[in-house]
């Protein structure tokens, strides 16, 4: 199970990456790995600002649909547009090119506050 040290991670299995003023944020190498075939993500909160534990999206598997919640509040200021050709880019990828959402405007305590690698490994176990 890949779990990069230099990420923080929320208690609904997304990542979330800060570079510069930018938040990226995705969901993790366990979450994928649960979910199974990646074959579509929908997100329609682009341009809005969303609450920390709020449903910014949602993404379809083979088998089920899970909700995408907000690890930490802030605006969705871009959709990864690679996703709409290559959703299974969640799947090999998920740290990288499978990204889903960019978010400016967040609150950086609230990412300070989320989980270390180490946490997260702790958690799932």
């Amino acid at each position: 199970m890949n779990i990069p040290a230099n990420l923080k991670y929320s208690t609904d299995h997304e990542w979330v990456k800060k570079e510069g003023s930018r938040y990226l944020i995705g969901i993790t190498d366990f979450a994928q790995n649960e979910l199974g075939e990646i074959v579509y993500v929908d997100v329609e909160t682009e341009g809005e600002t969303i609450e920390q534990g709020e449903v910014f999206g949602s993404i379809e598997a083979v088998k089920t649909v899970a909700e995408l919640m907000m690890p930490l509040s802030g605006k969705v200021v871009e959709l990864n547009p690679a996703l709409e050709e290559e959703p299974e880019l969640v799947n090999s990828d998920p740290y990288g090119k499978g990204w889903i959402i960019a978010v400016e405007e967040a609150d950086d305590s609230q990412f300070e506050a989320l989980m270390d690698a180490d946490a997260y490994k702790a958690m799932i176990g």
